[in-house]
Formats: structure tokens, C-alpha cells, sequence
């Protein structure tokens, strides 16, 4: 087989036309790399007896590339940027706590014990810790979160 200089730039274009159906609009330089090593993988794959090269090619670098957006996909969904959450958070979305009587009916509704009432509150309307909650109402912290369990 030739060598892969002359592989990678007869098979550029083919990676090009793969990212252009894809969609892919952003990082076309970083999705590009990403068919280079797919091309380079497929490439040192290859077995001759199975098939043509350029089917092969193909497959697996579009293969690559949707496993890496896929990636990509993932890790812009579970972040968020510092800059975004300052925003988010002056903008007046900061989690908001219960009022008081709502959370009250709900106690009174689930025929919650004093002691789950008083952890229900102290954790939703002041957002106040185990430790906290144990420190102010003078028991141990096992029986706190004896209360949190029931």
C-alpha cells in the first residue's frame, strides 16, 4: 500500500465532504484531526482481502467523528462556564427557597413527626446543614439524619 503522506492527501477532501455532512460548522479544524487519526487508524486496520480501502475509509472516519461530537455533545451539556453561572445567578435564577407555609402544608399533608417537619424546614427554607440543624435543636447528628431518612 502507499504511504500515508500520499493517503492523507488523496482522502483530504473525503474527510472535508464528511464534516460538511455531518453539519459540523464549529471546531472544523479540531474534526479534520479527528479524521486524520481516523484515517490513520483505518489505514494501519486495513485488511485488502475484505474490501476497497476507500468504503473502509469512510466508515470509519465518520465513525470517529460522530463518536467524537457525541463526546463533544456530552461535555458541552454537563458544563456550564464560570461567566454563564455568574450570569445566571445575577440575573436573579439563584435557587429559590419554599415559603414557609407551603412547606408546612406539605409536612401537615405527609403527617410528618415533629422531627422530620423541623428537618424539612431547616433544610429548605434556611438550607441549613446536618451538622447546622443538630447544633441549633441540641441533638446528636445520627438523630437528625435519622430525621431525613424517615
Amino acid at each position: 500500500m502507499e504511504s500515508f503522506e500520499h493517503v492523507s492527501s488523496q482522502y483530504t477532501p473525503m474527510i472535508y465532504k464528511i464534516i460538511s455532512s455531518l453539519n459540523i460548522f464549529t471546531n472544523k479544524d479540531e474534526f479534520f484531526q479527528v479524521g486524520l487519526i481516523g484515517l490513520w487508524e483505518a489505514y494501519e486496520r486495513f485488511d485488502s482481502e475484505k474490501g476497497s480501502f476507500t468504503n473502509y475509509a469512510y466508515t470509519y472516519i465518520k465513525g470517529k467523528m460522530m463518536t467524537e461530537m457525541s463526546r463533544t455533545n456530552r461535555h458541552a451539556e454537563r458544563e456550564m462556564p464560570a461567566q454563564d453561572q455568574l450570569e445566571y445567578l445575577e440575573a436573579g435564577y439563584a435557587p429559590f427557597f419554599m415559603e414557609e407555609d407551603i412547606l408546612l402544608s406539605y409536612c401537615q399533608a405527609a403527617n410528618l413527626t415533629d422531627g422530620q417537619t423541623k428537618w424539612v424546614l431547616y433544610t429548605f427554607l434556611k438550607g441549613l446543614t446536618v451538622k447546622e440543624i443538630a447544633s441549633i435543636e441540641q441533638v446528636s447528628e445520627s438523630t437528625v439524619k435519622k430525621w431525613r431518612a424517615e
